[in-house]
């Protein structure tokens, strides 16, 4: 019997096992997925980056392909609906060290729709294929691609869209269980996971409301061949660590709230090295929030963390979390 939890080779990239962090906009910076590839991901995919943005020469979003140390095998998720422009923004990927180059056709934000990218792309198997295939033939690395089972509930386009991306190149899938209508709210489709998971031989990760090795299993057990995990990982990077000793028949106890607080500072810390102080901090508040729920008044502290400017007045506010 194959164990749940194993290495898993992606268009011939190595990784020290099957689960990843999923990309989310505003949050899988580059401070953030080294501390989930510390926290034990076998995988981390950035915040989405637009391939007409790089085309334009756009300097925030090039700045987003700035890799760290300590990162390990980081995917680059590109969007966009120009067969050409992805093509271009792919080897701005490569060039920045990517392992694999990753492409947003799941995208429910009404925004990036409008645009023809994202969700959008599940309408037009044919332009999906095509800017897999260029995209394919323009870099050496791995190309893979997320959609989702569907657009609308009960709508499953999972097993379609997987054997275009197959054909037309891609090295691997990850497929979020949800239709796009759906966001990120309600239950995932296992059955429809299962069918687009059986229908090629690429590996599939499924994704969407994994909190636990539980969730995981189901997944995987689904036929899945390895798991992304978004949300649960938001203020628990350690929570792959946590999945992956569950899903071997282990435990691992999740992080105290002082040892939570400790892997916050030490975010802080990352960010400041690469925003700047005041910056970095700004670009925390997104998820002071998240860190410091459950925690004894935690309203007053993060009310007081969105005025804070250097990383010393962040470690005298938040120091007595981590005792």
């Amino acid at each position: 019997m194959t164990p749940l939890l194993r290495p898993l080779s992606v268009g011939g990239v190595e990784l020290k096992n099957n689960l990843a962090l999923a990309p989310m906009a505003g949050i899988t910076n580059a401070a953030f997925r080294v501390l989930a590839a510390g926290g034990g991901a076998g995988l981390v995919v950035t915040e989405m980056v637009s391939a007409d943005s790089l085309k334009y020469g756009n300097k925030k979003s090039f700045r987003m392909l700035d890799l760290q140390p300590g990162e390990g095998p980081v995917a680059i998720q590109l969007f966009g609906a120009d067969p050409s422009s992805m093509a271009l923004a792919a080897q701005a990927a490569e060039k920045s060290g990517a392992a694999l180059v990753d492409i947003n056709a799941g995208c429910p934000v009404k925004k990036v729709r409008r645009s023809g990218a994202g969700a959008e792309l599940m309408k037009a198997p044919m332009l999906l294929a095509d800017i897999i295939s260029r995209m394919v033939k323009s870099v050496k690395i791995p190309v893979t691609v997320k959609f989702r089972v569907g657009l609308e509930a009960g709508e499953n386009l999972g097993p379609l869209l997987a054997r275009v991306a197959e054909q037309a190149g891609a090295a691997a899938i990850t497929l979020h269980g949800r239709p796009a209508a759906q966001f990120h709210t309600g239950p995932v489709n296992l059955e429809f996971m299962a069918e687009t998971a059986a229908a090629v031989r690429i590996p599939v990760f499924g994704n969407g409301g994994v909190e636990n090795a539980a969730g995981a299993r189901a997944l995987l057990e689904a036929g899945c061949a390895g798991v992304a995990i978004g949300r649960a990982a938001v203020f628990n990077p350690a929570v792959f660590s946590e999945i992956a000793a569950g899903l071997s028949g282990g435990t691992v106890p999740p992080p105290s709230g002082a040892d939570r607080m400790r892997l916050f500072l030490r975010f802080l810390e990352l960010n400041a090295g690469l925003y700047g102080e005041e910056h970095g901090l700004t670009r925390a508040r997104k998820l002071v929030g998240y860190w410091l729920k459950g925690l004894p008044g935690a309203s007053g502290a993060r009310s007081a963390f969105m005025r804070l400017k250097t990383l010393k007045e962040a470690e005298e506010l938040l120091i007595q979390y981590t005792k």
